[in-house]
């Protein structure tokens, strides 16, 4: 089980792009989060994500977040070490449960952001780390978010709820 030492306030632990579906990630310092595109640099800014097809909800592409303690819990059922990059989400989070921010707002560094639903393991990021991600995300993948305000996030950013 995963113990998070707040509900509604944590931080920016990592922060991941990539320019290209299926390929490389890179953890930036930095990012510009721009509204209705997503993470200045990643494929889903460039619409060139694996999740870009139009049958898939435009509402899944800007951003993604994990908690660090998730990716702590997946390697620990996989006995593996798997790195944050891995995991293909772009905010990796601290000290913040992810589920309770189902629907709210919350603020990341200097953007708002608004998660529209969970993020759960798919056989897509199976494929691609060769592990068995439904076992070790199920219940914990972390969640999927729209920009609502651009703005500048960085490693360290807290991370806080809206009214």
């Amino acid at each position: 089980m995963i113990a998070f030492m707040y509900e509604t306030e944590g931080r920016v632990q990592t922060l991941i792009i990539g320019p290209e579906a299926k390929g490389p990630l890179r953890t930036v310092t930095s990012v510009r989060a721009v509204a209705g595109r997503g993470l200045a640099g990643d494929r889903y800014y460039f619409g060139k994500g694996s999740f870009n097809a139009p049958q898939f909800d435009p509402n899944v592409r800007e951003v993604t977040l994990i908690a660090a303690e998730a990716i702590a819990e997946c390697n620990a059922r996989l006995d593996r070490a798997l790195q944050p990059a891995d995991f293909r989400r772009n905010i990796v989070t601290e000290g913040i449960d992810l589920a309770l921010l189902k629907g709210k707002r919350f603020r990341v560094g200097g953007a708002v952001l608004r998660c529209v639903r969970t993020a759960p393991p798919c056989r897509y990021l199976a494929r691609l780390t060769g592990e068995d991600m439904m076992k070790g995300l199920k219940g914990i993948g972390g969640i999927r978010a729209v920009i609502e305000e651009g703005g500048e996030i960085s490693a360290g950013d807290g991370i806080h709820v809206l009214p």
